[in-house]
């Protein structure tokens, strides 16, 4: 029996978490505590797999339905659904750190530098920075007097 909002809203904890069933193999988990997982059951190469779909309520009932109908598509193309959120994952986990990596200095219109090393951030005024500007480019104008030994 599908779920609906109404029955979902009355599903109450037990000693023991248990499931509601929705359907082709979506079902919502209800722990003793209370709390509700949304889950998709399925097969991948002969073997029983689950997928998370969310926490309700931050994930409605239509919006696990989307997940489990975008699992189903994947699974008819040949695709692991597990193993496509896993480098969804990693992906996002990247661009983040690409991001935060391209974030490490930031120049502002008005001619201020920021800039962050680890958990430390700094940002300088205008004048700081074209002061910093000045000793960087007089420090190096300055030719090393001492020769490298090999």
């Amino acid at each position: 029996m599908a779920l609906n909002p109404a029955s979902i809203q009355a599903l109450t904890p037990k000693a023991s978490p248990y499931k509601a069933a929705d359907g082709n193999g979506l079902y919502l988990l209800v722990t003793p505590a209370g709390k509700k997982y949304w889950r998709l059951k399925y097969r991948w190469q002969g073997k029983e797999s689950t997928l998370s779909c969310g926490v309700y309520p931050d994930v409605d009932l239509d919006e696990a339905r989307e997940h489990r109908e975008a699992a189903r598509m994947l699974l008819k193309s040949g695709v692991n659904p597990s193993e496509h959120a896993r480098q969804w994952r990693a992906a996002q986990r990247d661009q983040a750190l690409r991001q935060q990596a391209a974030m490490r200095f930031c120049l502002d219109s008005d001619g201020a530098l920021s800039f962050r090393l680890g958990n430390r951030s700094l940002a300088l005024t205008s004048s700081e920075t074209s002061e910093l500007r000045v000793f960087l480019d007089a420090t190096r104008a300055v030719a090393p007097k001492v020769a490298l030994c090999p």
